[in-house]
């Protein structure tokens, strides 16, 4: 990898970082800022620590704890609960590659997981989460609203189902021919680690975003017809990447790759969602029988999709900083680029150099999806061209940001 070139990303800097003018500035700073964003992963890690703690069910029969139950749950003794089971389950964690992840977490601060001090460690961070939440929920500016949070890797299956319908927008608006997308590229997928209400810990770790834009791309007829299709994986996080490369492993050996796909029919899905939550993994492999959920989650619907080897080798793992580095031999490569809960992690200034690197990608009328609205760049060669308004529940939505390399 290589980080922008400064004639590049100057006009950013002119208008948003005037103090880091100058080649030899912009590059020791890109150095210095591409080793915060990487660490910024082990504050997510720790995020996703809380998560398990409040939401796991592999490790407890505890009641799972929403946000807005803490001080009830903290009462009845629930939390206490599921602490101590978390902390029994870490010394023991078996082949739970979640519960080993995280023992080596604790072990590298320095905390022992075989003591009482790991849940002490483990309430320490929930008490952090839940001040960085109230601040957050008072930040006007939503577009860059963790900028400052660790980045977390959890992720879910509905924005997946925001862009099928983004794509299928703009397939009706003539925007990407039948048979146009031969290169695309997503950045940011995610891991299902467990999230706030629509993540699991019943199942292996699983990356949704790639297979599932694989498939929306099937089913839409986008997909270039002759030769096999490339979906390029941007990430700067090992474990990402480990994973996809171990399951590009098995892959070669003919090996599928299954996707558990749970729905909790509580969270009300709206009849398109829900359809797309059935259709997933239709183009790109085949039902199996899903794992069982446990008891603690009874009423919880259940499917599974082995997808094909051919597929998850299409997915080729990369490991790039999108705010300040390049792949060489990318530029001008990709009919499509999709980035989903990725750029409200970043500032301001970070958002356009990314958006900057995200032009250089795409071909000229090439497409690239965010349901993050992007600084405007007036000097890039690229607009925004419209917008899909997609709901999830009715209450919950999203708004997924057409951009078009000019």
């Amino acid at each position: 990898m290589e980080f922008a070139r400064y004639a590049d990303v100057k006009p950013i800097l002119d208008s948003l970082a005037p103090q880091l003018a100058g080649e030899a500035k912009w590059e020791a700073w890109a150095r210095q800022q591409d080793q915060a964003i990487r660490a910024r992963l082990e504050q997510g890690d720790l995020d996703s620590m809380v998560n398990l703690l409040l939401f796991g069910v592999s490790f407890t029969r505890q009641p799972r704890i929403p946000i807005e139950t803490m001080t009830d749950a903290a009462k009845s003794g629930v939390l206490r609960s599921r602490t101590r089971d978390l902390v029994r389950a870490l010394q023991s964690p078996g082949g739970n590659e979640r519960l080993l992840f995280l023992r080596n977490l604790l072990l590298a601060k320095g905390v022992n997981p075989d003591s009482s001090e790991a849940g002490v460690f483990a309430l320490q961070n929930l008490e952090r989460v839940l001040k960085e939440l109230r601040l957050y929920s008072q930040r006007a500016d939503r577009s860059s609203v963790f900028h400052d949070r660790g980045i977390s890797l959890d992720t879910s299956v509905l924005p997946d189902f925001g862009i099928e319908q983004a794509l299928r927008d703009i397939k009706d608006r003539g925007l990407l021919a039948v048979g146009q997308v031969s290169r695309a590229a997503v950045i940011g997928p995610g891991l299902d680690f467990t999230d706030w209400d629509l993540g699991y810990d019943y199942y292996p770790q699983q990356t949704l975003q790639p297979l599932a834009l694989y498939d929306s791309l099937a089913r839409l007829g986008l997909l270039r017809r002759s030769g096999a299709p490339e979906i390029t994986v941007f990430d700067i996080s090992p474990r990402v990447l480990d994973h996809l490369r171990r399951i590009r492993e098995r892959a070669a050996m003919a090996e599928g790759y299954v996707l558990q796909l749970p729905r909790d029919p509580a969270r009300r899905w709206l009849l398109a969602a829900v359809d797309y939550w059935r259709e997933l993994g239709s183009r790109t492999g085949t039902p199996v029988p899903p794992i069982r959920p446990p008891a603690l989650l009874q009423g919880l619907a259940s499917r599974a999709v082995r997808i094909r080897p051919s597929v998850v080798l299409a997915c080729q793992p990369v490991d790039l900083n999108i705010v300040l580095e390049r792949e060489p031999g990318s530029a001008g490569r990709f009919d499509l680029v999709v980035a989903t809960n990725v750029f409200v992690y970043y500032s301001a200034l970070e958002q356009g150099l990314a958006l900057q690197n995200v032009v250089n990608m795409l071909k000229p009328g090439g497409v690239f999806l965010s349901n993050t609205e992007l600084p405007r760049l007036p000097e890039a060669p690229i607009r925004s061209i419209g917008r899909t308004s997609v709901r999830y529940t009715q209450d919950a939505g999203d708004q997924i940001i057409w951009y078009q390399r000019l």
